[in-house]
């Protein structure tokens, strides 16, 4: 099932998932997000992989929750109130897997990223759309308010302008996607795949130990005061330059050479 749902093709260093479900929009079913859960853990531990491009497959990166599933839930007899709990809860741990993951993590982004979808964007360290690309947190529109999605997105955009889309519904395209800093980069449709793993292999040819390293210290240091954060990043700096190939690499950088790195 994981092979069916999120497919994985590996481009070198890169490591490219793509939500494979184009029927739905590659929307978050319980399968999905059961298979993108699996193939994040596999990743987690695996050396041959420094960066992760994550697509979806068809006309959309990812429509949010599976409506007709998460309806479905309230047969039960407590109207679905245990099933919408558990979903939440193990989505929200999918999406803490991706700024976890020691790999940055850049989604490819065409079509829509709506609700859950939109949220899965902002879980990314880093995001290319397409021209074209609508985003929104638009679950207000049908009485759902993007609660969940809501905790990503205040975390890559300025308040006003999510309490705006939470509360609206609205659609952003990418311009403003990337003006508000939801996104990195806009690529023409044809050539979005080539500028997300042109991105992806700069990162890649970096010291992987060092993006690894400043990875965790950036999602470390973020939420701490600003006297704390700064006790964190030079212990994190210490670290770093302790490693062999960060003396190796400012050795070759001095000596106007190609730095012989052993990862």
């Amino acid at each position: 099932m994981t092979d069916d749902l999120v497919l994985r093709e590996d481009i070198g260093p890169v490591a490219r998932l793509t939500l494979n479900a184009p029927d739905s929009l590659n929307a978050l079913s319980d399968a999905m997000l059961a298979a993108l859960k699996a193939r994040l853990a596999d990743l987690a531990g695996d050396r041959s992989a420094r960066v992760v491009l994550l697509a979806g497959a068809g006309r959309a990166f990812c429509a949010g929750h599976d409506l007709k599933e998460m309806q479905a839930g309230r047969a039960a007899p407590d109207r679905g109130a245990a099933y919408f709990s558990d979903l939440f809860a193990r989505c929200a741990e999918v999406m803490q897997m991706i700024p976890a993951l020691p790999q940055p993590v850049i989604a490819e982004v065409h079509g829509i990223a709506t609700a859950a979808g939109c949220q899965l964007v902002a879980s990314c360290d880093m995001a290319v759309a397409a021209e074209g690309t609508r985003f929104g947190v638009n679950g207000v529109n049908i009485g759902l308010f993007c609660s969940t999605p809501m905790v990503a997105l205040t975390r890559n955009v300025p308040r006003k302008q999510a309490f705006e889309m939470l509360t609206t519904g609205a659609f952003i395209d990418a311009a403003e996607a990337r003006r508000i800093g939801l996104i990195n980069r806009i690529a023409g449709p044809e050539g979005l795949q080539d500028a997300a793993l042109t991105l992806a292999q700069t990162v890649a040819g970096k010291l992987t130990a060092a993006v690894r390293i400043g990875k965790r210290a950036f999602y470390d240091q973020i939420t701490l005061p600003l006297d704390q954060a700064y006790d964190h990043a030079a212990a994190v700096m210490v670290e770093n330059m302790l490693m062999r190939d960060t003396d190796e690499g400012i050795a070759a950088f001095l000596q106007k050479r190609a730095p012989d790195w052993a990862d």
